[in-house]
């Protein structure tokens, strides 16, 4: 959620910033500082009646003042009940606006993204190669049939030595978390509405999300649980910044969303995810940042597979996000790059959804910066780690990185 100081103070920079991201037609901020002056006015009217109140308690009382008095607590309930109202339109119209792109962020959407740099080369191959779908159905890695069967589209069942090279990346990631001092959290997966709203996943995407019949939802990331991990708190500025991972299966409806092309695992409802997650100081976060997307661009380079970082255009960032960088693996089959880790910095944006505060030195509460990265998902990584390392009688290198998790240096056809 935006400041609204910031929106009345600077309200011209602020609609600079959003429509890098939204079309002059989607916001008015006019309409907002104007509930913000008419929430004042009430709250300034119904404390002088409410002072007045007080005065008069300490007189003693007559029949007159008593009728009096009625009337002013008649006034109080309306201005209090006006304001309720006020509060929640203002709410509600602040909840719709995303973050402010930060500096550096250019408007538009995906034609608008930049690549920052390639790391590696692109495979060649002397043979017919096959998609990872070809692949992990010959090598008895995944079984879509069984999975369809079981739970309908857009989900997939790892099977042997397909499980275990899952289960591999997993560790892989793990174990480098381990050794950079991060705190390791293992959280639900059903997160309430508030959860979701401090997120930044409601009001706007509450049909991406799956819902069960007490109003929880499945997380979408482990980004959601670890930042209300600190919801309604207040931190202590020495313990920052805050550094955490955690592992989840990460559930999304995405409806319509799928194409042609994305087939097998590329995108799915269901998904293994390690999660890298910050609380820090202002001052600190964009330090942090970069040791986000610095960790995330090593676990890829210890894959040894070819892939890129992109700065994305602001339409196409979250809408809690202030800045992006995504880093894509590089798809044979389909001749394209695709997500497998998202760094973002939050700002105070989350924090303020969530109340996440800390006390500075000088004792006074402020709001944390929030920043997240995938460190890394897996569903793209999988398919990539395939049709890479694929050789001419349909066997798979496995990377160096996996091979002590996974107990071998080949995958084969049995």
């Amino acid at each position: 959620m935006l400041d609204i100081n910031k929106i009345r103070d600077n309200k011209k920079e602020v609609e600079t910033a959003l429509l890098k991201r939204l079309d002059k037609g989607d916001f008015n901020l006019d309409q907002i500082v104007d509930l913000d002056e008419q929430r004042r006015e009430l709250i300034k009217t119904s404390d002088d009646l409410k002072s007045q109140r007080n005065q008069v308690s300490k007189t003693k009382p007559t029949p007159e003042i008593i009728a009096s008095m009625k009337k002013v607590g008649q006034q109080i309930k309306d201005l209090d009940e006006q304001l309720d109202k006020i509060n929640l339109e203002l709410q509600e119209k602040l909840s719709a606006l995303p973050n402010l792109p930060a500096d550096g962020v250019v408007a538009g959407n995906k034609e608008n993204n930049q690549v920052l740099k390639v790391f590696g080369k692109q495979p060649e191959f002397k043979f017919k190669t096959k998609d990872h779908v070809e692949l992990a159905t010959s090598l008895g890695l995944i079984d879509y049939e069984r999975a369809v069967k079981m739970s309908g589209s857009g989900f997939w069942a790892y099977t042997g030595d397909g499980a275990l090279l899952e289960w591999a990346l997993l560790n892989y990631f793990i174990d480098f978390h381990r050794q950079n001092k991060y705190e390791f959290l293992l959280l639900p997966y059903l997160l309430t509405e508030q959860s979701a709203y401090t997120s930044g996943h409601l009001p706007k995407f509450k049909e991406d999300l799956y819902w069960n019949q007490d109003r929880l939802c499945l997380s979408a990331t482990s980004e959601m649980s670890i930042l209300n991990f600190k919801s309604d708190e207040i931190l202590s500025d020495k313990d920052l910044p805050l550094k955490y991972y955690s592992y989840s299966s990460c559930f999304r409806r995405e409806a319509g969303s799928y194409r042609a092309e994305e087939r097998g695992m590329v995108r799915g409802h269901q998904f293994n995810k390690i999660e890298m997650f910050h609380f820090s100081k202002p001052e600190d976060s964009w330090r942090c940042f970069d040791e986000l997307l610095d960790n995330a661009v090593k676990l890829m380079a210890g894959l040894d597979l070819n892939f890129q970082t992109v700065q994305l255009a602001a339409q196409d960032a979250s809408a809690s996000a202030a800045k992006t960088v995504d880093i894509e693996v590089w798809l044979p089959s389909m001749n394209i790059y695709k997500e497998v880790s998202s760094v973002s910095n939050a700002t105070d944006y989350q924090a303020r959804r969530g109340n996440i505060r800390y006390k500075t030195e000088a004792g006074k509460n402020e709001f944390v910066h929030t920043l997240n990265g995938s460190g890394l998902a897996t569903s793209r990584l999988l398919p990539a780690i395939l049709e890479q390392n694929q050789q001419a009688d349909g066997s798979v290198k496995v990377p160096k990185v996996l091979q002590k998790y996974l107990g071998k240096k080949v995958i084969s056809v049995a």
